[in-house]
C-alpha cells in the first residue's frame, strides 16, 4: 500500500507536467515534441537513465530507450509507452511517426546537434515520411524555471547539505594545503554525508588563481594572506545546490579587503532589490551599477545569477543581455564578483527563492 501511495505522489506533478506542456505544443502548431535533453526526460517522465527520448504528443507519452535501460524505463516511467530501440533514432522513428500520423515533429536545438538534424531529415526524405521537423528552444525548461513545492524541498535539502560541509571546509582551507587536495577532502565529505556526486566540480582557487572565474584545483599551496575561492555544489534526488564563500586567509591586503565589501554589497543590494515581474537583466544592474560606481565595473564580466534545478545551470539566467522575465516560484543565484588579474578575485554566491514578490535566502552558511 505504502508503495502504491508513494508512487501516486510522484505521478500528480508529471500527469500537471505533461498537461501543461501539451498546451505549448498545441500553441506552436506541432503535432508532437521529441525531447532528448536528460533533466527534461526526467522531469517529465522519472526517467534517469543517461540515453533515452521522450515523444509526447496530445494522445501518447512514449519513452524510447535501449536494451540496457528497459527494466529501469518501466519501473520509473510505468504511465509511459516503452520503447525498445535498435539502432541508431533515424532507422526507428520515421516509422513510427508514420504509424502515428505526425505531420509536424518539433526537436530540441539546444541538445541535439546538425549532423543529428540532418542524418534524420535524409531518413525521413529516404522513406517518403510527410513530416516536419520544427527546431524549438527552452519549452520544457520554461516549465523547469517555476519550481514545485517537492522540488524547492529537494533543492532546500541540497542547500542545507553544502552550508554544513562548508562549515567543515573552513577547518581543512588552511595555509599548507595545496587546491587539489583541498578540493578532494570537501568533496569526500559531501559524498559521505549524501550528495549524489558533485553537480559540478569544485572550485577552490587561491591567491592570483582566484582571479579566474572558473579556475580548477591545482597544485598550487594555499598560503597566509591570499584569498581563496571556493564554489561548491551538492545534489538531492536529483536536485543541485550552488554556492560560493571567499575566505580572506591571515591579513589580506587592503585592496582584497576593499573589493570583498564593494561584491558584499552589491550581492545585498540585489537581494534586496529583486522582486517578481523584473527582467532579470534589472536584477542584474542593481548589483551591477554597485560594482561600476565603485571602478570596478570591468572586472564583473560574467552574470549575475542562473536558475538551478535539476541543472545547476538552467533558466532564469540573470544578465545584462537575459531576456527573461522572474517571476514567483523560481529559484537562482545571486554572486556577483570581481577579479582582479595577477592579484585575486572575490564571488559571494547564494541561491534564493521568488515568494510573494521577494527573494527570499536559502543559503545560511556564515561569510569568511
Amino acid at each position: 500500500m505504502t508503495n502504491r501511495i508513494a508512487e501516486g505522489a510522484r505521478r500528480k506533478p508529471r500527469t500537471k507536467r505533461l498537461r501543461k506542456l501539451r498546451t505549448s505544443i498545441a500553441e506552436k502548431g506541432l503535432d508532437a515534441l521529441l525531447l532528448s535533453q536528460p533533466e527534461n526526460l526526467r522531469y517529465l517522465s522519472g526517467f534517469t537513465g543517461s540515453s533515452g527520448w521522450l515523444l509526447i504528443s496530445g494522445q501518447n507519452v512514449i519513452l524510447a530507450t535501449d536494451f540496457r535501460y528497459m527494466e529501469q524505463a518501466k519501473d520509473e516511467s510505468p504511465d509511459f509507452e516503452i520503447i525498445q530501440t535498435k539502432r541508431e533514432l533515424r532507422d526507428w522513428l520515421p516509422g513510427l511517426v508514420s504509424d502515428l500520423g505526425w505531420h509536424k515533429l518539433g526537436f530540441e536545438t539546444n541538445s541535439t546537434s546538425y549532423e543529428f538534424y540532418h542524418k534524420l531529415s535524409e531518413a525521413i526524405k529516404a522513406r517518403q515520411v510527410n513530416l516536419d521537423l520544427v527546431p524549438t528552444t527552452g519549452i520544457v525548461e520554461q516549465l523547469r524555471s517555476i519550481k514545485e513545492p517537492e522540488e524547492l524541498g529537494f533543492i532546500k535539502k541540497a542547500v542545507e547539505l553544502v552550508d554544513a560541509v562548508f562549515e567543515q571546509a573552513k577547518t581543512i582551507i588552511r595555509p599548507g594545503i595545496t587546491e587539489k587536495e583541498a578540493a578532494w577532502e570537501i568533496e569526500k565529505i559531501l559524498r559521505q554525508e549524501g550528495s549524489e556526486g558533485m553537480p559540478f566540480e569544485i572550485i577552490m582557487a587561491s591567491g592570483p588563481n582566484s582571479a579566474l572565474p572558473h579556475a580548477r584545483p591545482t597544485e598550487k599551496i594555499i598560503r597566509s594572506g591570499e584569498p581563496v575561492l571556493i564554489d561548491m555544489g551538492a545534489r538531492i534526488s536529483g536536485y543541485c545546490s550552488d554556492f560560493s564563500r571567499t575566505l580572506l586567509l591571515g591579513k589580506a591586503d587592503k585592496t582584497l579587503q576593499k573589493i570583498y565589501n564593494i561584491v558584499l554589497k552589491a550581492q545585498t543590494t540585489a537581494i534586496e532589490g529583486v522582486e517578481s515581474g523584473m527582467d532579470a537583466s534589472q536584477a542584474d544592474q542593481l548589483a551591477r551599477s554597485v560594482v561600476e560606481q565603485a571602478g570596478y565595473g570591468d572586472a564583473f564580466g560574467h552574470g549575475l545569477g542562473h536558475g538551478v534545478g535539476l541543472a545547476v545551470h538552467e533558466s532564469p539566467r540573470l544578465g545584462p543581455s537575459s531576456s527573461d522575465s522572474l517571476a514567483d516560484g523560481m529559484v537562482f543565484t545571486i554572486e556577483p564578483g570581481i577579479y582582479l588579474a595577477g592579484q585575486g578575485g572575490i564571488r559571494i554566491e547564494d541561491m534564493v527563492v521568488l515568494e510573494n514578490g521577494k527573494a527570499k535566502v536559502l543559503s545560511k552558511a556564515k561569510g569568511k
